[in-house]
């Protein structure tokens, strides 16, 4: 088997499974992209096998600590321990992310289950090769009769990949409705956002509307109306959910009309939103703050983190005396110290005070990998104010 040896101090050697194209000290037996590479440390000593791409920043991405093939066997036994997890875990097994990446032993693959359909992400070379037979797998679970490829995340242009969409089995299973926290809502797999919905988000749909029940609220980037339908659900006295994009837009339209519910939908951009309602003289008992990645590059942190500073010190004034602010963010680049630092400055930079009343974070179908800090992205604050101060 070709493969690579790597560089004293590489992280690989502390219990991460990447390898960085700086952190090869040579290869050996000319590895090929995509295929299984043995890993090496400087005294020849095995660290184990890995799928390889040079192509990309991370070449190497360790798959067992022994020699291991990308055989059918391997997916069927990396699928079904997914699998069981997630039931010893009390996750819903019709509902949840079945297939959550390096956390799974499978780097690059995401498996989001809704029913009958899973709805697959090959994000890395040698899985992608694989995806025909990964498909096939997830078939053999019990109750699944449509695998959905959504794989055109912008992700796959590191690893040298086009964008693609299509059935991998089953055929388009069409429109299906799914609940959530009491609220439903519609999903197109092939056409809708990513792989349909944002499950990392589901229990903090149902933890945050537990807050809700007769207050005015604020849910800024609503999406599909996730926050926003939860909490009517929940019996929020009205809900303004802000959203820019046309097609989420229409989501959260069709999604509020289904739910037989009402509400004040503002079609912008959040930023231009907050000052505009500011100048209005409004005020909410809860805002609801849950902005896509500020960056997906870790040397860009602190343009993002200048951007939850803002965000935040635009939301402050609108919040009400004793309100509640429930804000989150999804970049693993971002810290929990460094996301609190950034709500902190823009709170004070609006002249308000608040204080931490509850955390949030990823669901036990996104587990954390604890040698991959990757794996780790959501977190989640409940902030209450603090009038007076």
């Amino acid at each position: 088997m070709a493969g690579l040896v790597v560089r004293p101090r590489s992280r690989i050697l502390q219990g991460h499974d990447w390898v960085y194209s700086t952190e090869v000290l040579k290869t050996f037996g000319a590895p090929v992209d995509g295929e299984i590479v043995s890993l090496k440390d400087g005294r020849d000593r095995l660290l184990g096998s890995a799928i390889y791409n040079s192509k990309s920043q991370i070449v190497a991405r360790r798959i067992s600590r022994q020699r291991q093939d990308l055989d059918k066997d391997f997916f069927q036994r990396r699928i079904a321990r997914a699998a069981s997890w997630r039931e010893r875990s009390g996750c819903n097994p019709e509902l949840c992310r079945l297939i959550w990446s390096e956390a799974d032993g499978l780097p690059g693959v995401v498996a989001d289950r809704y029913g009958d359909v899973i709805v697959l992400q090959t994000l890395t070379l040698a899985m992608d090769l694989a995806k025909t037979m990964i498909a096939e797998c997830l078939t053999e679970l019990p109750g699944v009769a449509h695998v959905i490829e959504r794989n055109d995340a912008g992700i796959r242009t590191l690893e040298g990949l086009p964008p693609v969409t299509g059935c991998l089995h089953g055929g388009d299973p069409g429109e299906r409705v799914i609940e959530l926290s009491g609220a439903r809502f519609s999903v197109n797999f092939l056409s809708g956002h990513k792989t349909g919905l944002y499950l990392d988000q589901a229990e903090n749909y149902a933890f945050v509307a537990g807050y809700s029940r007769g207050l005015k609220v604020l849910d800024c980037f609503a999406n599909q109306g996730g926050f926003a339908l939860t909490c009517l659900a929940a019996g929020a006295d009205s809900v303004t959910a802000v959203e820019s994009g046309t097609e989420a837009v229409r989501r959260l339209e069709s999604n509020a009309a289904m739910n037989q519910r009402s509400l004040e939908i503002l079609a912008r951009d959040v930023f231009d939103a907050l000052p505009a309602l500011a100048r209005s003289e409004r005020t909410f008992d809860l805002i609801i703050l849950d902005p896509p990645s500020f960056t997906k590059a870790k040397g860009r942190t602190h343009e993002a983190l200048k951007g939850y500073e803002e965000l935040h010190r635009l939301a402050a004034p609108l919040l009400a005396p004793n309100g509640l602010l429930a804000t989150f963010s999804c970049s693993h680049h971002i810290s929990s110290a460094a996301f609190l630092e950034s709500i902190a400055a823009g709170i004070s930079g609006a002249k308000k005070s608040a204080h931490v009343i509850g955390t949030m974070g990823q669901p036990l179908d996104h587990p954390l990998a604890l040698h991959i800090p990757e794996t780790s992205y959501l977190k989640g604050f409940l902030l209450a104010s603090r009038p007076g101060f």
